[in-house]
């Protein structure tokens, strides 16, 4: 009764009532050969509970924590210190309210969180107003490509795609298009000190409705995006940011203090921890206000109720839950409301002067680590500049480096073979990412593995 609370009468009542003679009925638009003619095969039949915990127990066994090794992997997604005041205070009563925030009046809570957290990504972003979150950074990426079509009232439906973004970003935009009729012009990407800034400006003609480009980018290079975002306004275009480590805005200029016009972006980082890759928390601002009905999600704002206090309600869903299809802007279900919150209570713990401490101690150890490396025999620096992430060359693959290391619990890094297994040029490149947990004895732990696994 705990898991099917249907007796026989209710499901009889049930096929009765649309007209079915059984259950088996209900799938007769289904291929046969498509249907279970029985168990499914490798899967093991029921199980008591205790017998359940006890195999998981063995299986969780044969995994690598990230804890228990020198972690230095990143591309995407960052080890960071989440204080255990975050958990605590997202859990308090005042904010674990309604998930859903339709009704305002019981779910003051979560539309003020939502609230100030749109306000911080706002001004981390440097831009006027953000989104109440997106489910991860690659999504909130193609729904920018999107709205920028949007803008551009389908008169333009080129899309160029800088050669750095991170390739999964770039999957899910190609994916996505093909429902839609952009056309995605993506470059090869360039193991080069800096981004072919240059190369990318000469793709951008007048059917070009938005640029997309990463900062840092997926080599871990931070390059000046003001001569793109000139160059793509010059041809009427959108300049498109995205930006997967947030700490790093807190030692490096804000995308829309360059002329960005849409800066999205994977929020994990703050408050977030890796949870073996997700759930995780799209960031999605606009600059210019004036593009606010265009925007995909939900968006909170703030009141006054009936006696003039203040209070927080959902101000515009151009969602398709809540108005023709033909208008909504995206059908993004919902908003990753706890990561969010997460993510909101992590940052009004640092601060502004906390950000920029924690981002001035990633940048201190990946410099340690850089020149570190740098003195390795056969490891070169590739980055000319870099936040917490930077990329090196071994001269031979990096897969197999990295399997290598793991056996010796050192994760040393994201290899760019793994990333682009298309492009052999660049198979010796490997991302090494650094945070405030990365002490000096686990740099010392890679340099030396790497020493001897390269002699």
């Amino acid at each position: 009764m705990r898991y099917l609370p249907l007796t026989d009468a209710d499901r009889s009542a049930m096929l009765e009532k649309i007209g079915a003679p059984d259950v088996d009925a209900l799938f007769v638009d289904v291929p046969e050969e498509a249907r279970l003619d029985g168990p499914i095969h490798g899967l093991p039949m029921h199980a008591s509970e205790m017998a359940v915990e006890k195999h998981m127990r063995r299986l969780s066994k044969k995994n690598l924590a990230a804890a228990d090794a020198a972690f230095f992997l990143g591309a995407g997604a960052y080890k960071h210190h989440v204080p255990a005041s975050v958990d605590h205070i997202i859990q308090r009563g005042e904010f674990l309210t309604a998930y859903t925030p339709y009704q305002p009046e019981i779910a003051q809570g979560t539309l003020q969180m939502l609230f100030e957290f749109q306000s911080q990504v706002a001004h981390l972003y440097g831009c006027a107003v953000a989104n109440a979150s997106m489910y991860d950074g690659s999504t909130a990426c193609w729904e920018a490509v999107a709205m920028a079509s949007r803008i551009a009232r389908g008169k333009k439906r080129k899309v160029v795609l800088s050669g750095a973004l991170h390739p999964h970003y770039a999957e899910v935009v190609k994916t996505m298009a093909k429902f839609t009729d952009d056309e995605i012009a993506h470059a090869k990407p360039a193991m080069q000190a800096e981004p072919d800034s240059a190369g990318l400006m000469a793709r951008i003609d007048e059917d070009t409705s938005c640029v997309v480009v990463q900062y840092p980018d997926i080599l871990g290079r931070v390059t000046d995006l003001q001569p793109i975002a000139e160059a793509a306004h010059d041809k009427g275009a959108l300049l498109i940011v995205v930006n997967t480590e947030p700490v790093a805005l807190g030692a490096i200029k804000s995308p829309g203090e360059m002329g960005a016009d849409i800066v999205v972006g994977e929020g994990q980082s703050i408050g977030v921890g890796l949870q073996f890759g997700g759930p995780y928390l799209g960031l999605f601002a606009v600059r210019d206000p004036k593009h606010v009905r265009m925007m995909p999600g939900r968006l909170c704002g703030e009141t006054q109720d009936a006696e003039g206090k203040r209070g927080y309600v959902l101000t515009l869903s151009t969602r398709e839950q809540h108005i023709r299809r033909e208008k909504a802007t995206s059908n993004i279900c919902t908003n990753s409301g706890l990561c969010a919150l997460a993510f909101s209570v992590h940052m009004t713990l640092l601060g502004e002067k906390g950000l920029r401490q924690l981002a001035a101690e990633n940048h201190r150890l990946a410099c340690l680590a850089a020149d570190k490396l740098a003195e390795v025999p056969g490891v070169s620096v590739l980055n000319g500049s870099f936040f917490n992430e930077f990329t090196i060359r071994l001269g031979t693959d990096a897969r197999a480096i990295v399997r290598r290391l793991a056996k010796d619990n050192v994760l040393a890094g994201v290899s760019l073979g793994r990333l682009f297994p298309q492009h052999e040029e660049l198979s010796d490149g490997l991302i090494v990412a650094v945070t405030e947990t990365t002490t000096e004895e686990d740099i010392e732990t890679l340099v030396s593995a790497l020493k001897e696994v390269l002699a």
